[in-house]
């Protein structure tokens, strides 16, 4: 079992305990999802890089990667898997030859 699996299965347990599952459905956790990433912004907000408060970009990082992984576990997906075909897609947009140090999106190189 992967670090992954072991993190989604702790998950599981946590809200299984906790009857939560019925307030999991994929709709729900991709808004709580975004919700979480924008909290992760706000740990930013008005500051420098180097002024943002670790310890709360880590909670909220957490969280991010909390419903993420119970979103993905709703659809039976594999969370490395969807990770490798993304960066494979990403691979074919970006080309090392046109896309090395410059921030430009794809259909700007």
């Amino acid at each position: 079992m992967n670090e992954i699996q072991k993190i989604t299965e702790a998950l599981l347990k946590f809200r299984d305990e906790r009857d939560w599952a019925q307030f999991h459905n994929p709709k729900d956790l991709a808004i709580a999802l975004n919700i979480e990433a924008s909290e992760l912004l706000e740990t930013f907000l008005w500051k420098s890089p180097e002024q943002a408060d670790l310890e709360a970009i880590q909670e909220e990082l957490a969280d991010v990667f909390a419903f993420a992984f119970l979103l993905a576990e709703k659809y039976g997906w594999n969370v490395t898997e969807i990770v490798l075909m993304k960066m494979a897609k990403n691979a074919l947009k970006y080309p090392i030859s046109t896309s090395k140090g410059t921030a430009k999106k794809y259909d700007e190189l």
